[in-house]
């Protein structure tokens, strides 16, 4: 029953390699676009420059031109940025969600349409058109005295399905002379695990971990044949790595984060509060009748010190996370205390973990 028990303990939860990281160039692409949106009631950027421009670039497509120094207002109307996303293998004809921000001095999107828009990628190519109408959550209103009321943000909004994707990107796959998965986050043992995972599930010795992040697989060439190894490659299930003892400190929010690696060498640890209170209490003297003194304010200081007595924590060698939460509060020391307690622990080598400030 004891040898039962400790193999039970040692049982660690699998996770499958797509939930560890992504194929290298198979990911998503950023994409973005500056465009007008109409139709605004009376919420729009009025005479900016860039928005009045941006509008006459629109009209010209229709053949009107406005004459020289004609400034329209269009309150009506807003500059706007336009983001998306492209995902891996995306195939035109496709839609895609758009996010619709305002640009300069528009109060609020709500009620717009978005003119065709262009999106483009890093290396300056169309690669969707946007279009339609706005739906925002945010409302604002405001009276003529200068009172206004937001609620969350109205001047941002989106567009379901509100792009069309006008040419795919080449992820290379399938012409690249290996296959390269990365890892979320780095570290050795998961990548030899990985590997090895791989290897054991084909019976060859496809793949080897490159370094921290990458496991390098080779693969023999043609789309049909790698996708199919690929879909095999991500349900394969691992044992990642434990991840390593980490302290986690937000000091502006107080916020303490502890994983279970964290382990304790016998230390002793006494934390207390030292209070010091100054009162001032000034007096007013008032001088004896016919004696030509004048009024006078004599000062009254009252100073008092009080020290909060806490008693002292005992960390046994080998204390576990829930051992030393258990130890801080019983003490009842607050976030702040802890910070202190954790700082003093790391500097005299009794937490072998790695502190992070934030």
């Amino acid at each position: 029953m004891l040898l039962a028990s400790l193999g039970f303990a040692s049982v660690a939860h699998a996770e499958r390699i797509k939930d560890l990281g992504a194929f290298q160039g198979v990911r998503p692409n950023q994409l973005v676009g500056y465009g007008i949106v109409v139709g605004l009631a009376g919420t729009g950027d009025d005479s900016l420059d860039y928005s009045t421009q941006g509008m006459k670039g629109v009209v010209s497509r229709f053949g009107l031109n406005l004459p020289q120094g004609v400034n329209p207002a269009l309150k009506n109307a807003a500059a706007v940025l336009v983001t998306a996303d492209l995902p891996a293998f995306a195939k035109p004809g496709q839609l895609l969600d758009v996010t619709v921000s305002a640009l300069g001095k528009a109060k609020s999107l709500r009620g717009g349409t978005l003119v065709m828009t262009p999106l483009r990628g890093a290396d300056g190519q169309i690669y969707a058109m946007s279009q339609g109408s706005l739906a925002v959550g945010g409302l604002g209103v405001s009276g003529a005295d200068g009172s206004q009321v937001s609620v969350n943000v109205p001047s941002a909004g989106r567009i379901p399905g509100g792009a069309t994707v006008e040419q795919a990107v080449a992820t290379g796959f399938d012409t690249a002379p290996t296959l390269t998965f990365n890892l979320a986050e780095a570290d050795l043992t998961t990548a030899l695990r990985v590997a090895d995972g791989i290897n054991r599930a084909f019976g060859d010795r496809r793949a080897h971990a490159q370094d921290a992040v990458s496991i390098v697989i080779n693969a023999d060439p043609g789309a049909e044949q790698r996708i199919t190894m690929m879909g095999m490659i991500e349900n394969i299930e691992v044992q990642p790595a434990d991840a390593a003892a980490k302290v986690i400190v937000n000091a502006r929010t107080g916020t303490v984060v502890i994983n279970g690696a964290v382990r304790i060498a016998p230390a002793a640890v006494a934390h207390g509060k030292l209070t010091v209170t100054v009162s001032e209490s000034p007096r007013v003297v008032q001088p004896a009748p016919f004696s030509q003194g004048q009024t006078a304010i004599e000062p009254s200081s009252s100073i008092s010190v009080e020290q909060e007595k806490k008693p002292m924590i005992n960390f046994k060698g080998g204390a576990s996370l829930a051992d030393i939460v258990k130890a801080i509060n019983a003490i009842g020391a607050s976030p702040a205390d802890l910070v202190a307690i954790l700082e003093a622990m790391k500097q005299a080598g009794a937490m072998k973990a790695e502190l992070v400030v934030l």
